[in-house]
């Protein structure tokens, strides 16, 4: 099988995308065909021997649109893209304002001997001392406003012809069977004058131009939904300054190659992510990971492509180019995000999709009906028109796309990647999170706790560690060494190192023979432990690992050792826990360890003992139990388990693998982007909810009085201007809801 994505063209509402899945879904072999009006994007999946990509574009030809495969596209061609918009954006308002010139005159003529206090007309334009005049004039005027508005005629009846009618075909039909009413009682009137009464020009005139400007404030409005992304794309700086034999040289970020050395000045952005190999700076990671205090770099540091490098020059070797970037990789898995559609959705594309033949029907039999009731054409004429026009299902079709597109938007904002609107969906269903304990409730590598001598000082033990271990590679030794180095030690130089497997070092420092190991060295070489070996047993009760220093036969003291948790975890966790959400510890360490951890961040439940093989059984247990379940973790070891749950969630500083595991990438390894990514999966919901609630109660109460029900108790009929105003600020209404996801604080 095999996934591609497609530019359709042609697509004005939710009924157009509902016709293109439907055509591509018969293909024989398509098994997934996503279509997102906010995007204008579809996501198909086929069985490559029996589709290609030409049966694909000719099928959606075929039902009035049209559909280009995807290609990346350069930072250049992007902001290509992004000047065709404007440039369609600026033709749609030269339109509308001409439609509005001559449609006020119009509606002045047309209704302005009807308002309590009659306007002012010159005399050869007045209705019933010239009623052909009159007549002529708005026959004129409105021509000209409908030329302006031809799309929805030339678009409207292509896809009515071709089986496929959407909005436009509602418009169509509504507003051109006005004109063409108002045409043939034109024509009467120098046989019968009463035929003026009976003008219906500047309801078509009106609606065209009341849904021109729903069009065009929709676009608008659509464009800053994916905003996000396009604020990613200008990050990276279009020039490098690349170094080679000694000498800088201004070159596109296009031709720099994987091992290339650049320098970033200060104040300029990182143009490629990189190793550091020279100089200090502080580098803004801001708009990447949701991190605003600056990162200090120094040589050996990672740096992001698109950073801002504050105050130092750089001298950076270039890692990762073109699509392999970060920063490429999260703008892909926005647009995947957003292309992938929420099962949410899979509700009001189908209304959508029935919706317009519906309404079709309802508006012919609701003209039948009063019809052969006795009312005048104008009247039956009136109904028709009302229900056509007020009956568009584009808040319908934009009510989920936009909220995702926002939702997932506001989440890159704060570093968490949401890879589908499927993801997005579920994560506020979730009952319980797993959290892996290395690495995501706890930083993931030992370092030093806590030292006890009574021999030594502190200091003097832990220089004479440090440096025993500094030819060592064991990370615990490391960990000793990075504590001495934190102390701003100078190390010194020992001999005779010798690595003992599984016990611990041994070298010669200050001409004196040095153990440093753990219990089972000390066991071994019958050192005597004294007084320390209570002060053994309370570290390994917390979960720490004591390494004993010997000098000759003499134990001098414990470097306690230990993987310490994160600032942040236990807050986090409450935060989580304060959603409703049980919060699970799941860890390979022995039960003792486990708990003394679990209750320092107040986790619901300690999962022990659990081999990496068997985390993702324990998500199957729980998902068993009926638990919606999110796994947080950030290695190999957990990919399984990531892949199991029903969110998976890899920290970002974690494995490759972690992270094409998961279903949520966090940019920044802080438990608390765990509790924003389940409260923005909230929010989003719940405005995608009150966005698909307000489009079915418009269309559900807008239809039946547009058809009259309501006039024969005595109510009231729905003017078609009125209709139009509704049906074009439906949309707006649904797409500026969602733009108020933008404002929620995700603290």
């Amino acid at each position: 099988m095999k996934t591609e994505t497609y530019n359709i063209k042609g697509m004005t509402c939710a009924s157009c995308s509902a016709a293109v899945e439907r055509v591509t879904r018969k293909l024989d072999g398509v098994s997934v065909s996503n279509v997102n009006l906010a995007t204008n994007k579809m996501t198909i999946t086929y069985d490559e021997k029996r589709v290609n990509p030409e049966l694909i574009m000719n099928k959606v030809d075929r039902a009035g649109f049209s559909a280009a495969l995807e290609v990346p596209e350069t930072k250049k061609e992007k902001q290509e893209e992004k000047a065709e918009q404007e440039e369609a954006l600026h033709k749609i308002r030269f339109r509308l304002i001409g439609a509005i010139i001559f449609a006020l005159p119009l509606l002045y003529i047309s209704m302005g001997h009807m308002v309590p206090w009659p306007m002012p007309l010159p005399e050869m334009l007045h209705m019933h001392m010239h009623p052909l005049n009159f007549a002529v004039t708005q026959l004129i005027l409105t021509a000209i406003v409908l030329f302006f508005g031809r799309k929805f005629y030339i678009v409207g009846f292509k896809t009515l012809f071709r089986g496929h009618p959407n909005m436009d075909s509602l418009v169509a039909i509504g507003t051109g069977s006005a004109f063409l009413y108002s045409l043939v009682m034109t024509i009467m009137i120098p046989s019968n004058k009463h035929a003026v009464d009976q003008l219906y020009y500047e309801s078509a005139a009106i609606v065209v131009t009341l849904v021109m400007l729903g069009k065009y404030l929709e676009s608008r409005s659509k464009g800053k939904t994916s905003e996000a992304i396009r604020k990613l794309m200008e990050l990276a700086p279009d020039i490098a300054v690349l170094l080679k034999d000694g000498k800088e040289q201004e070159v596109p970020v296009e031709q720099v190659q994987a091992g290339d050395l650049i320098l970033v000045r200060p104040g300029s952005k990182v143009p490629l992510d990189g190793i550091v190999r020279q100089g200090v700076s502080s580098v803004d990671e801001s708009m990447l990971t949701g991190e605003s205090i600056p990162v200090e770099k120094e040589p050996g540091d990672e740096v992001i492509g698109g950073s801002m490098n504050y105050n130092g020059a750089m001298q950076v070797t270039v890692s990762r180019v073109g699509s392999d970037t970060t920063l490429a990789k999260i703008i892909k898995l926005m647009e995947d995000a957003q292309g992938k559609k929420a099962p949410i959705s899979k509700l009001a594309d189908t209304v959508a999709g029935y919706f317009v033949p519906a309404v079709l029907l309802i508006a012919l039999a609701a003209a039948v009906i009063w019809a052969v009731t006795g009312h005048p054409a104008s009247f039956v004429l009136r109904i028709f028109v009302s229900v056509l026009v007020i009956a568009c299902p584009c808040a319908l079709g934009l009510a989920t796309p936009t909220a995702i597109m926002v939702g997932t938007g506001l989440g890159a904002k704060y570093g968490i990647l949401i890879k589908s609107g499927e993801a997005l969906e579920i994560t506020h269903k979730v009952g319980a999170v797993i959290l892996d304990k290395t690495g995501t409730i706890t930083e993931g590598k030992p370092k030093v706790t806590e030292i006890i001598s009574k021999e030594i000082s502190d200091d003097n033990l832990l220089l004479l560690a440090a440096s025993c271990e500094l030819p060592s590679e064991h990370p615990l030794g490391q960990a000793i060494v990075e504590g001495a180095r934190n102390r701003g030690m100078q190390l010194k130089e020992v001999t005779d190192f010798q690595s003992l497997t599984g016990k611990g070092i041994q070298a010669v420092y200050d001409e004196n023979q040095i153990y440093i190991g753990n219990l089972r060295m000390v066991e071994e070489m019958h050192f005597d432990l004294g007084d320390y070996q209570k002060a053994a047993d309370e570290l390994a009760e917390k979960g720490q690992t004591p390494m004993f220093v010997v000098r000759e036969s003499q134990v001098l003291g414990i470097v306690s050792v230990a993987d310490t948790v994160k600032e942040t975890s236990k807050a986090a966790i409450d935060k989580i826990r304060s959603l409703g959400v049980k919060v699970y510890m799941l860890t390979g360490d022995n039960k003792r360890t486990a708990a003394y951890i679990g209750k320092q961040v107040n986790a619901d439940e300690v999962i022990a003992e659990v081999l990496p093989e068997d985390k993702a059984s324990v998500v199957s247990i729980l998902q068993k139990e009926g638990k919606k379940v999110m796994m947080v973790g950030d290695g190999i070891n957990d990919a399984p388990a990531l892949a199991q749950a029903d969110v998976g969630v890899a920290i970002g500083s974690g494995s490759d693998i972690a992270m094409e595991s998961s279903d949520v990438v966090l940019m920044k390894s802080d438990l608390m982007d765990v509790y924003r990514a389940i409260k923005l999966s909230k929010s989003t919901i719940r405005n995608i909810k009150e966005n698909l609630f307000w489009a079915f109660i418009f269309n559900t109460c807008g239809i039946p009085v547009a058809a009259g029900l309501l006039y024969p108790f005595g109510g009231p009929l729905l003017n078609p201007i009125i209709a139009g105003l509704a049906m074009s600020f439906s949309s707006v209404f649904v797409v500026t809801n969602a733009l108020r996801l933008r404002t929620i604080k995700l603290k």
